[in-house]
């Protein structure tokens, strides 16, 4: 297998608009990453991925550009973000951009160009089509709920946007446009960025027959099977490949929703000439029968289907492609709130043993902000404290077709909102959390006074501090990277195990995640190896041993 310095990182998330205010207004900036430098230096990350920090609207927080040259204003100016590039790399510490080049917003030029007529020079930027028989050009429904078409009275045509209707859809098939994509991803290459979080780059092509899709549930038809994937999707990327990214040392990773293995292989193959890594989210999308309307349930994840999925990526891409190792981001509720329980009683052992389960995998680990911390999701109580697109068009859309009861629907908001990874960085126990002097922009978890940054640093045995070793171990020991993958337990309700092997070494991982005990028999080959890390205090590691709620170790030998 070739080592690359992106298979070797560990790469943490940051959410600027929530991750620290430097001026007072409510608001996440440059300035206060800047300013949280040593702190990420001090918990071992080496690459930050940082959601879109360029000129926007806000409509979807700066997942809808309209400048893909400028910085946000309120985010700060290029000087701050040259000096941000280069105070973290004085560090050691790579700096990702996200690409969003999917859609722009509609108050981009391009698309402000677009709308003016249909001769205009820009109008084949985006995507429009006539109306067919006075309706929609097809019944697609759009990712935020809605029709995925939004009608402009100004040239009587649709034009197609697969998020908010303040995102069209850029038109890939047009030349011109990659073009203008490459330009720009040159440009941020020559300013120093280490690379590329490449937003829903699976459905950059269309189907350009544009046919309906299955009405599922709901009111509009699925666009997946012919927007994501679609048939030119490998052909532009391995062009973008030949045009920018072959040229510089960067690091890539594609938002690929729904990928197959077989697709992730031709995204991230060894050889694909594509990306580095894809995110696959097949572990986080739920399984569960009665999820009626997606992921808008109150149902508990499948403990045993998430496991054979997580086994199933690593067996199955093993020697073929690099994974992506991660449990929460901006667009998942908080993985311990999920994955774990944030009971108190249970939270920050059970924080631990996910981190321990995902970090000895074999794939580049990320960290979304807090989850270092064991922050958990905010179960907002009124809909007016919610601010995600998502969440508000979906309850509007849900409960006045009378799909779902107005209490239900706020309960799954409480469980699965995207605003639950969207509130403030947690950095003291203090009224504001320390992340701002002025009136947050979304309502700070009252929690924040058990669980804060401050008080982590202060305590070796915190998550933090838990979080620090994992890392610092990864960076240690080649076996933890390139080690061969084999499952333990396979079928277990409980208990997620497995082997790890690089020549001679050998490492197993044992996690319980489960608030039951439970039985685990120590392969003999491990008898008196080293513990590696445990978040219990357990001491003996030998035949049959009895797993305590939440328990996690890592052998070595």
């Amino acid at each position: 297998m070739k080592k690359n310095w992106w298979k070797e990182s560990i790469v943490y998330q940051i959410y600027p608009k929530s991750f620290n205010d430097s001026n007072g207004d409510g608001i996440g900036d440059i300035r206060g990453i800047i300013e949280k430098l040593d702190y990420l230096k001090e918990l071992g990350v080496n690459v930050l991925w940082i959601s879109p920090m360029l000129e926007s609207p806000q409509d979807d927080n700066g997942y809808d550009i309209s400048d893909y040259r400028r910085i946000y204003k309120d985010y700060g100016t290029m000087q701050d973000y040259e000096e941000l590039l280069f105070q973290a790399h004085e560090r050691g510490i790579k700096v990702l951009m996200d690409l969003v080049v999917n859609h722009t917003s509609d108050e981009h030029q391009w698309f402000l160009e677009s709308k003016k007529s249909k001769d205009n020079p820009y109008r084949d930027y985006y995507i429009w089509k006539n109306p067919v028989n006075g309706k929609e050009p097809n019944n697609w429904g759009g990712a935020f709920g809605g029709s995925a078409w939004e009608y402009d009275n100004e040239t009587q045509m649709y034009y197609l946007h697969l998020f908010s209707k303040k995102q069209p859809d850029l038109n890939w098939e047009n030349e011109k446009v990659r073009q203008e994509v490459y330009d720009m991803m040159k440009f941020w290459c020559d300013k120093g960025i280490d690379g590329f979080r490449m937003d829903v780059i699976s459905m950059i092509s269309k189907d350009q027959a544009f046919p309906d899709g299955e009405v599922k549930s709901g009111l509009y038809g699925d666009f997946g099977p012919y927007s994501v994937h679609g048939p030119r999707v490998h052909e532009f990327l391995q062009e973008m490949n030949r045009e920018v990214l072959s040229k510089y040392d960067i690091m890539t990773v594609g938002e690929t929703s729904g990928v197959t293995i077989e697709e992730a292989q031709k995204y991230a193959g060894e050889d694909s000439g594509e990306l580095n890594m894809v995110f696959q989210f097949e572990h986080v999308e739920d399984t569960s029968p009665h999820a009626k309307f997606g992921k808008w349930t109150t149902d508990r994840y499948d403990f045993k289907a998430f496991k054979k999925t997580m086994i199933k990526w690593q067996e199955e891409l093993q020697g073929k492609a690099w994974n992506s190792l991660f449990l929460g981001n901006h667009d998942q509720p908080r993985s311990v709130s999920r994955f774990g329980n944030d009971n108190p009683a249970y939270r920050e052992t059970s924080a631990k043993m996910l981190a321990t389960c995902l970090h000895m995998m074999q794939g580049t680990p990320y960290v979304y902000q807090g989850e270092e911390l064991g922050m958990t999701n905010a179960y907002f109580h009124k809909l007016e404290d919610y601010k995600d697109i998502e969440s508000i068009q979906y309850y509007t859309e849900l409960t006045d077709a009378g799909l779902m009861e107005p209490d239900y629907m706020m309960k799954c908001l409480m469980l699965r909102s995207r605003d639950n990874a969207r509130t403030p960085m947690q950095w003291d126990g203090s009224e504001k959390a320390g992340f701002t002097d002025g009136e947050p922009w979304i309502k700070i978890n009252p929690n924040c006074k058990e669980i804060n940054a401050a008080s982590q640093l202060d305590d070796l045995d915190s998550i933090f501090h838990y979080y620090q070793k994992l890392i610092a171990l990864r960076k240690e020991k080649d076996i933890i990277v390139y080690g061969e993958f084999e499952p333990l337990c396979r079928e277990d309700d409980q208990i997620f195990a497995y082997t790890r092997k690089l020549d001679e070494e050998r490492l197993l991982t044992v996690c319980n995640f489960s608030e039951q005990s439970a039985e685990f028999e120590v392969p003999a080959e491990f008898e008196g190896s080293q513990c590696l890390i445990t978040n219990l205090d357990r001491k003996v590691f030998k035949g049959k041993i009895v797993l305590k709620p939440y328990e996690a170790f890592v052998l070595y030998k």
